[in-house]
């Protein structure tokens, strides 16, 4: 096993960190925004297979990052469960709503979304020819949770409320949802992984707004219900999971779930998070994202801070949240010398 990042996730301890970095094909970058014009629009660039493949090569080529990552999008899932999906121009992304037993009930069964995510497969098996043989290919998806909020909201919503209240009203109804989801993203993530991915993420970007009883039912049970479907099918594939914003719920998470390795969003110390989640096994992350806008000593006195704090065990350096749309790319290139300097 010669990819860094395969070799972290197996629990090896490297003296300089793999890195990657998350939405890392993106509009910060002037040949994502070229390609993206050519495709029309976002959707039509991730149902693309050549044009996604195009835009997830291009960091690597300007960066020679360890790891890429699939471009495609969450709620990609939910589309091929039957929702209807469309983006609003600086908005973000709308979808029809689901509200009730009814609603869920009407859904599409999770093994017929490959029917709708087949050209995500395709792009898989171009990145899997095309990467560099020592560039790792990361597949993902989002977590169950996070894509029943857009799922029941239609969008983004500061505060998840409308999950928060179905899961009030009807945590029955609420529950089978949940279950639908998971089902399918067992399903999609499998189907990555026959195309060629090496690694998956699951993405639970708004973990941190569960608590209690509900954290342990839904940003924990069904990522543990995917990770030991997808080890019965694939027992030596990778699972890297993050539950943004989990706070002290980062502790243990990686025994709760079976993932290989958390990462870690900016709210969290480094220092913290070796202490508690790193004697546990592998880490990711967590440099604020903002470092790539401001860029100088800031971003290297930083970067090299969290390198230093997760020294001591296995570490994958990467940010805490998704590069921005207003990131210089030239602060990109400095992490990474930063990184790689020791």
């Amino acid at each position: 096993m010669t990819k860094k990042i395969l070799r972290v996730l197996a629990g090896e301890t490297l003296q300089t960190p793999p890195i990657w970095m998350m939405r890392q094909a993106g509009r910060y970058l002037p040949e994502y925004r070229a390609t993206r014009a050519q495709a029309g629009d976002f959707l039509s660039l991730c149902y693309n297979p050549d044009l996604a493949a195009e835009v997830t090569l291009q960091p690597i080529r300007r960066y020679g990052f360890d790891a890429a990552i699939l471009f495609a999008d969450i709620l990609l899932v939910p589309q091929a469960l039957g929702a209807d999906l469309w983006f609003v121009t600086g908005e973000g992304p709308r979808l029809s709503t689901i509200t009730d037993a009814q609603g869920v009930a009407s859904l599409k069964p999770a093994d017929a979304v490959h029917e709708t995510l087949a050209p995500i497969y395709e792009t898989v098996r171009i990145l899997s020819r095309e990467l560099p043989s020592d560039t790792a290919l990361i597949g993902f998806a989002g977590a169950p949770w996070t894509v029943a909020t857009y799922m029941i909201a239609g969008r983004g919503t500061p505060d998840q409320g409308p999950a928060h209240a179905f899961k009030r009203a009807d945590r029955a109804a609420f529950s089978a949802l949940v279950d639908r989801i998971t089902e399918a993203t067992i399903e999609y993530l499998s189907a990555q992984i026959d195309a060629g991915a090496e690694v998956v993420k699951l993405f639970d970007s708004w973990a941190g707004s569960l608590t209690g009883r509900d954290f342990d039912d839904f940003a924990i049970a069904p990522v543990a219900r995917i990770i030991a479907a997808l080890k019965s099918r694939h027992p030596d594939i990778p699972v890297i999971a993050f539950p943004r914003e989990a706070k002290d719920r980062y502790k243990g998470f990686a025994q709760a779930t079976g993932a290989d390795c958390v990462a870690l969003d900016n709210s969290v110390d480094a220092g913290w998070a070796a202490s508690h989640v790193q004697v546990h096994g592998p880490v990711q992350g967590n440099l604020d994202p903002r470092h790539m806008v401001g860029g100088g000593q800031a971003l290297i006195d930083e970067t090299r801070t969290i390198v230093e704090a997760f020294r001591g065990g296995p570490h994958i350096f990467n940010l805490g949240h998704g590069i921005t749309p207003d990131a210089d790319p030239e602060n990109v290139a400095l992490m990474i010398e930063t990184v790689r300097a020791g």
